[in-house]
């Protein structure tokens, strides 16, 4: 007997009139407010279940104000190239994902979404995420696609935290339309 799918949380992506859950778009943290910053630094931490490596920013919310996405900058603290730029943070929304990928989803996602909508936006993922380095680095820079993919679907996780920021990404938009047909 099949297990049946788990309820999915209630999010809404960025493209929508408000961001997830109803808060508003932008959402980014601390905007010249230290305490906000170091709040999202905390709860940061402990959905990562570790400190962030390197500088973010927090682009999606759910209702209540957690953290659902972050955006990293390309290059952590260390100059390490970082190929995720968004990241999805949320407990639930990561659960959800992660319920979705166990049930065999980046394979389903691969043969229904067209692999050249999904490269068109790996080459956008990219070229956003370069515009953020600056000019006069030289050191290593980070490659791929979402989540550093080259070629097809690797991290569900990834896709669709861009697409929850507003990315126009097939792939989010598809573990979105998966998600909204989990009963709640």
């Amino acid at each position: 007997m099949a297990e049946s799918p788990a309820p999915r949380p209630p999010l809404t992506a960025a493209s929508d009139q408000a961001g997830v859950g109803g808060a508003p778009r932008s959402a980014a943290a601390g905007l010249g407010c230290p305490a906000a910053k170091q709040q999202d630094d905390r709860r940061v931490t402990e959905l990562l279940g570790r400190e962030p490596a390197g500088q973010y920013e927090v682009v999606v919310r759910d209702s209540a104000g957690d953290p659902v996405v972050i955006r990293n900058v390309p290059l952590m603290d260390d100059g390490t190239p970082m190929p995720t730029l968004y990241w999805l943070v949320g407990k639930e929304a990561s659960l959800t994902v992660s319920r979705l990928e166990s049930g065999g989803a980046v394979r389903r996602a691969e043969a229904e979404v067209d692999p050249e909508a999904v490269q068109e936006a790996h080459d956008r993922y990219a070229a956003e995420r370069e515009a953020l380095i600056p000019a006069a680095h030289r050191g290593p820079r980070p490659s791929g696609g979402v989540g550093g993919t080259r070629k097809g679907v690797k991290c569900l996780h990834a896709h669709y935290a861009w697409f929850l920021a507003g990315g126009d990404d097939p792939v989010g938009r598809w573990v979105d339309e998966q998600l909204r047909q989990v009963p709640a």
